[in-house]
Parts: structure tokens; C-alpha cells; sequence
């Protein structure tokens, strides 16, 4: 019978965050088993957004030259009105690059999720399919999963990057994921599309409105336009089980910009992502098991941070891996897993708890809109006070951590006379 060698290191999800996790164990020098429960690796959905937060890390393990040739570097990103249509601020992602010394990026989810795959692949990560995990438990030096065949693994560390519906999360914490009563409709558009010629692809635009938005940017070189339309489902509200139809769809965006509209027949009808995150954490570590991902911080999509924080816990944790590691290659598992739990969880909180607040900004009508507005077109585009806390270096500990932003109230908007009326 032929022996199998006990990894240093067990992932399980094959997603994003656990491929990133793996790949940054494995240049530390530890043997990673990724346990993954789909018979083939892969991912779905359209575009994604990384800031320079996560373009560090890309760089850091070599693969940014690889993610941009796959995606497009923009120059600006821009929010407008999605009733009237209105410029209200943007970004110069270019200066913004300056600043933070890597570039604002956007790439399919496809192409990133692949080039972590094949990352893993060069550096030895022993990936397994068709390996669902049921469920977690420490062992005397280390952790053991069971898979729902019956089967074990064991390692001197598990890693739970198993996503939205963790079972490791159920296990250690067991809270629910709170539905936002919102849902995404993504599509994309050929360039070939006369669509695509009315856009400028340098630039990643939002278009927010009551209870709605509407995202557009260029993907793979230009090849495709990415469209995103979000909207608070009235049959969510109501506790229906069939929300976020594509009647609602078409509903909530009656009132937007003819351009807005005009996106709206390019939208995948036939698939649609209904929105949760969960309530913040504190504690992602029980024993030789870690959460790391959704299973950890599962955000609403707002400032578009949820496999940017995932690729930075892996990083985080591959860094502390190396401070915690002896000569003989034995590492101190407990210190470096203190570590990774006195910085990430309160990081990951803060960006949980700002997506919330951001999706709140963007949905609002009446006085409340326009009172936004006004503070929005009196920003100055090179202002980076609502950033600085987020794009920077990735913390490693706690003291590292930036302050976070001072809120505008919305109340110190001076709305012209006329521009609303109740």
C-alpha cells in the first residue's frame, strides 16, 4: 500500500483565497495539500477589481507582469448619477498609482483565479478534487479534516478558506449570513458590440441611484466590456423565496439614464448573485484551525475588497510563517497563528463595516441623494483621505494598522434652493 505523506499544511477551498493561501505556505517552504470539493478547478462570474493593496502582493510573489497583461490598468474610476447621469467624482488611478506604488487594476475573475492555479501548480501544492469537507477537529499535534466519503487528512496546520457557507465556520461559530435584500445581474459585452464603442474603457465607472447601481469597465485588453447592475429586491423585502427575478430587474432601473438602461438586455438573465456578508469576527483561530477568506470576513461587494482580503490573509499569515519558522524548518504554529488573529480580524471588521455603510451611500433618494451629491462634486479628485486607511501597505500587526477615515455627515451638504423638492 502505498504511504501518503502528511503535509505541513492543509487548505481547504480551492477558491481565490485558498489557492493564495497555498501558494504563499508553499514559498515559505511548506508542503500544502489543497483539498478542493468540485471535480475541477475553476471559477464563475465576470470581472473583479484589485487595488493596490493587492497588487503589492501580486508583486511580491511575482505575478503581477502576468495578472496585467490578463487585465486592464485604468486611468480614472468614476461615479455618476444613475438617474440624471451626472459626473459626481473620480479617481485618477494613475496618480493613485504614484501614491501607493502599484497600480489600480481590473481583471476577469476567471483569469486571476487561474493564474493563482497555475502559480500553485509551479510551486508544488499538492491540489486535490472532489474532496468535499464535512467537518474539522484538532488533533494532538496538529488538525484533522473528514471528508464526506469518510476519508481523513491530517496536517500540523488546516486552513478553512471554504467560503460564504463554511462548514468550519458552522462548526466554531455557527451564525448565519445576513441577506442584504440586494442582487447582482453581471454580463459581458463583445468589443464588436456597438455598446462597447460608447464607453471609454480607461475608465471604471459606477453609476449609483435609489436602491440600485450599475458598474461598467473593460476587461482582457478590451475585449469585453464588464457590466454589473445591483438593485434591493422588493420580493426579498416582502420574505418571498423567488427574489431577485429579472422583473425586479428591469423595475428597479425604470427610472435611471437612458445609458444605464441600454445595459440592462446584456445582463446574464438566466443567473443571478444574491448578496450577504456576515457580521464581523474576532476569533478566526481554533487550535490548529484557521478560517482565512469568506469563511472569515464575507463582505458586501461596496468598495470592493472581498478576494483582496483573502489573498492579503494568506500573505499575512505566509509573513508571520517566516518569523515564526526555526532552522530545522519547524515552525512555531501557535505565535504565528497569534499573530495572524491580532491583525486580521479587526482589518477585515473595518472593511465589513464600511461595504455596509458604502452600499447605504450609494442607494440613497430624495434629500438624502442629493445632499450626497453635493458633497461628492466638491471633492477634490487627488484627495485621498477615504483610501489611505485601505490601498497601503498590508498590515502585520496591529500598530501597523492606519486610522481609519473621518465620515462627512451628510447633514453639512448646502443643497441649493430648488434642487429638491420633498
Amino acid at each position: 500500500m502505498r504511504t501518503v505523506t502528511q503535509p505541513d499544511v492543509i487548505v481547504v477551498g480551492g477558491g481565490i483565497g485558498g489557492l493564495a493561501a497555498a501558494n504563499s505556505l508553499t514559498r515559505q517552504g511548506l508542503t500544502v495539500r489543497l483539498l478542493e470539493s468540485a471535480p475541477a478547478f475553476g471559477e464563475v462570474g465576470a470581472g473583479i477589481q484589485l487595488a493596490p493593496n493587492c497588487t503589492r502582493i501580486l508583486d511580491d510573489y511575482g505575478l503581477l507582469d502576468e495578472a496585467k497583461s490578463l487585465g486592464v490598468v485604468p486611468d480614472a474610476m468614476v461615479m455618476c448619477d444613475a438617474v440624471d447621469g451626472d459626473e459626481l467624482t473620480r479617481l485618477d488611478l494613475r496618480d493613485l498609482e504614484r501614491r501607493y506604488g502599484y497600480p489600480y487594476m481590473v481583471i476577469h475573475r476567471s483569469d486571476l483565479h487561474g493564474l493563482l492555479l497555475r502559480a500553485c501548480q509551479r510551486a508544488g501544492v499538492e491540489l486535490v478534487n472532489n474532496a468535499h469537507v464535512t467537518s474539522y477537529e484538532n488533533t494532538e499535534g496538529g488538525a484533522r479534516v473528514t471528508l464526506a466519503d469518510g476519508g481523513t487528512h491530517e496536517a500540523g496546520l488546516v486552513i478553512a478558506a471554504d467560503g460564504l457557507h463554511s462548514a468550519a465556520r458552522r462548526q466554531f461559530i455557527d451564525d448565519e449570513p445576513v441577506s442584504s435584500a440586494y442582487v447582482a445581474y453581471r454580463g459581458t459585452v463583445p468589443a464588436e458590440q456597438p455598446r462597447v464603442r460608447s464607453v471609454d474603457l480607461s475608465e471604471v465607472v459606477v453609476h449609483i441611484g435609489p436602491g440600485c447601481h450599475f458598474v461598467h469597465y473593460g476587461l482582457r485588453g478590451g475585449e469585453l466590456l464588464n457590466q454589473v447592475a445591483v438593485f434591493e429586491s422588493p420580493k426579498a423585502l416582502a420574505g418571498e423565496e423567488d427574489w431577485g427575478t429579472p422583473d425586479e430587474l428591469d423595475a428597479a432601473f425604470a427610472d435611471t439614464s437612458d445609458f444605464v438602461r441600454d445595459g440592462l438586455p446584456f445582463m446574464w438573465r438566466e443567473k443571478w448573485w444574491r448578496m450577504f456578508d456576515r457580521d464581523p469576527v474576532m476569533n478566526w483561530v481554533h487550535g490548529r484551525i484557521a478560517l482565512l477568506g469568506d469563511s472569515a470576513h464575507p463582505p458586501l461587494q461596496y468598495i470592493a475588497q472581498g478576494a483582496i482580503m483573502a489573498i492579503e490573509d494568506g500573505w499575512v499569515l505566509g509573513e508571520h510563517v517566516a518569523r515564526n519558522r526555526a532552522a530545522d524548518g519547524t515552525v512555531d504554529w501557535n505565535a504565528a497563528l497569534t499573530a495572524y488573529e491580532a491583525v486580521r480580524p479587526e482589518h477585515c471588521r473595518r472593511v465589513l463595516t464600511t461595504s455596509r455603510k458604502w452600499g447605504e451611500l450609494w442607494h440613497l433618494d430624495g434629500l438624502a441623494r442629493e445632499q450626497r451629491n453635493v458633497l461628492l462634486r466638491a471633492r477634490d479628485r487627488y484627495d485621498y483621505a477615504f483610501t489611505d486607511w485601505l490601498y497601503g501597505p498590508t498590515a502585520l500587526t496591529p500598530q501597523e494598522e492606519p486610522e481609519m477615515f473621518t465620515p462627512i455627515p451628510l447633514t453639512s451638504a448646502d443643497v441649493p434652493e430648488g434642487r429638491f423638492v420633498g
